[in-house]
């Protein structure tokens, strides 16, 4: 599974350098120079880092053979992604990444299946999205006191949802 760690955005001057909107917890070792990251779209990479700078909270990138504005334009919107392996695991027992969670199984503290998690959204809380047969997605925010358990090993997490959330 792909992982997104950064989206390339506007260029910045005229030399082929790029914003990039960082989505890792982890920038120096993921925008590291020397480091090739796929794409998504894959035909725009692998791209590898030639320099990267932080100016203003914004990380600017330079990419190898992209050498002016125009060229560094066509990459505006591009993901840039690593594969899910490259993520070394949390020491925290509570702690979980995006690509752990989605596709468990969902189910009560009564043992009812709920459904699926087909996303993770991180709007000031964390929400899982859960697929639900035959209505609509339920969105439950990502709280020990909601979801007591995870067992990601067992495909799993158990939900302990107030009246009215499903």
């Amino acid at each position: 599974m792909q992982l997104v760690v950064g989206r390339i955005g506007r260029p910045h001057g005229v030399r082929g350098d790029v914003t990039v909107e960082v989505r890792t917890d982890e920038p120096e070792l993921r925008f590291a120079v020397g480091t090739a990251l796929a794409t998504d779209p894959a035909d725009r990479g692998p791209l590898l880092i030639e320099s990267r700078r932080w100016h203003k909270g914004m990380l600017l990138v330079s990419f190898a053979g992209i050498a002016d504005r125009d060229v560094a334009d066509e990459l505006r919107g591009t993901m840039l992604v690593i594969d899910s392996s490259e993520v070394t695991p949390s020491d925290d027992p509570d702690e979980f990444h995006d690509h752990q969670l989605i596709g468990l199984a969902v189910e009560t503290t009564a043992g009812e299946p709920v459904g699926e998690v087909t996303n993770v959204l991180h709007h000031g809380q964390d929400l899982l999205v859960v697929r639900r047969s035959g209505a609509e997605e339920a969105l439950i925010p990502f709280v020990k006191a909601l979801v007591p358990e995870v067992d990601v090993a067992g495909g799993r997490l158990v939900v302990d949802p107030p009246e009215g959330l499903l």
